[in-house]
């Protein structure tokens, strides 16, 4: 569905992403997670046709994205990580320009923007302004946007950013149900939970090149099952254990306070670039 071959892009001398190769089925939850100037951002203009590459192939859903952009840009809808929609329009009247620029008929375009307001659970607020709404809210609002030409791939670029814990599940449950429903997601992300909750798959970038790509599952495991925290000379070290019974065995003989917990996704990040998510 999404598929990158030896992908390059160069500022000038800078160069922001190193052969990057990735193939994402159709119908898969993939998070790209990388801390900030990993190339994330850079990634997704290009799969969406807003940024150029430097050499290399993209395509999604079988399109070429630089010798078929406009076949291509019509596989996918996009949550940006700003909100942008228009203040000073109604709900509604954001998500009915939305369909008027893919040039969907009156009545199929009334059906389908009422069907996603019930969908994502504000149709309630559909003739209030952009600008009434909460965060969360408008959030749900720039999903049902990017859903009203029906998409085959969904870009999320930080989609819950700035969101309060409560809010930002409420958002997870609304992703989850998007893509049973048949839509291939492919997410950024800061929120480490977030990704290990989500996506199926994930890759991690570090200073524009992939450097794992795998299942939640896999890259916890093998690390181990439990961690132990500990500072050291001002710095936090970390100690990975199978079992928790060695994990505990190690805590009783250390003479500074430690902390045991589960080990996570940024315990594997951290592993192989040395550097958080977040």
């Amino acid at each position: 569905m999404i598929k990158i071959e030896n992908l390059n892009k160069f500022f000038k001398s800078f160069q922001a992403l190193k052969d990057i190769n990735l193939l994402v089925e159709k119908g898969e939850l993939f998070a790209y997670l990388g801390p900030n100037g990993a190339g994330k951002t850079t990634t997704i203009k290009i799969l969406t046709g807003l940024t150029k590459y430097s050499s290399g192939k993209v395509s999604l859903n079988g399109y070429d994205v630089k010798k078929e952009g406009l076949f291509a840009k019509e596989q996918c809808g996009v949550v940006p990580q700003s909100i942008n929609l228009d203040q000073e329009l109604t709900v509604f009247e954001n998500l009915d320009i939305h369909g008027r620029l893919y040039k969907i008929p009156k009545k199929k375009r009334d059906f389908r923007i009422n069907e996603l307001l019930e969908y994502l659970e504000v149709a309630d607020r559909k003739d209030s302004l952009a600008k009434q709404l909460s965060g969360g809210l408008k959030r749900r609002v720039m999903i049902a946007r990017a859903l009203v030409h029906s998409p085959r791939i969904l870009f999320l670029d930080e989609p819950t950013v700035g969101l309060d814990a409560a809010i930002r599940k409420r958002i997870w449950a609304i992703i989850k149900r998007i893509q049973q429903d048949g839509a291939t997601i492919f997410l950024t992300t800061h929120y480490i939970e977030e990704a290990e909750y989500l996506a199926q798959r994930v890759a991690f970038l570090n200073e524009g090149s992939i450097v794992e790509n795998d299942t939640p599952k896999n890259l916890v495991d093998r690390m181990g099952a439990w961690a132990v925290d500990k500072v050291v000379d001002n710095q936090l070290k970390t100690s990975y254990y199978k079992k928790r019974e060695d994990a505990s065995a190690y805590t009783a003989c250390q003479n500074t306070d430690c902390m045991l917990r589960r080990v996570n996704l940024e315990d594997s990040f951290l592993s192989l670039t040395g550097k958080k998510v977040k």
